[in-house]
């Protein structure tokens, strides 16, 4: 899959996501990269999750305060390479990506929204 076909799939994804919530999400941008970083702590990832396949920084809604104004966006970032090889090792075809890529986008904005890891996984989108 290319980079760009792949960068399709998270447009579509967030084009999947109610118009509801995206109107709520604020200061936030959104990218595709290649790979995470070689240095990111990965020190709360579950042991089962061998590749990281997004990524939220930044200050959730539920966090921000009367402090928060003129702060750089936060930011998610969706990593194409181990999001196809998950799938690859699963079997899967592009409607695993596809899959995989709107798990992935879902559970990083939930993080914008302060919804944390155990109740995502609760909600399906461990």
């Amino acid at each position: 899959m290319t980079r760009e076909e792949f960068e399709g799939l998270v447009s579509e994804a967030l084009d999947r996501i109610p118009a509801e919530l995206t109107r709520l999400m604020d200061n936030v941008a959104i990218f595709v990269e290649d790979e995470p970083p070689p240095d990111l702590d990965r020190g709360d990832l579950h042991p089962e999750e061998p590749e990281l396949l997004g990524l939220y920084e930044g200050t959730p809604l539920t966090d921000r305060g009367e402090w928060y104004a003129g702060v750089l966006p936060d930011r998610i970032s969706v990593y194409m390479g181990p999001t196809l090889r998950l799938c690859e090792r699963e079997g899967g075809g592009r409607e695993l990506v596809i899959e995989e890529v709107e798990i992935t986008v879902v559970h990083e904005i939930a993080h914008h929204f302060g919804i944390d890891d155990e109740r995502l996984h609760a909600l399906g989108y461990g």
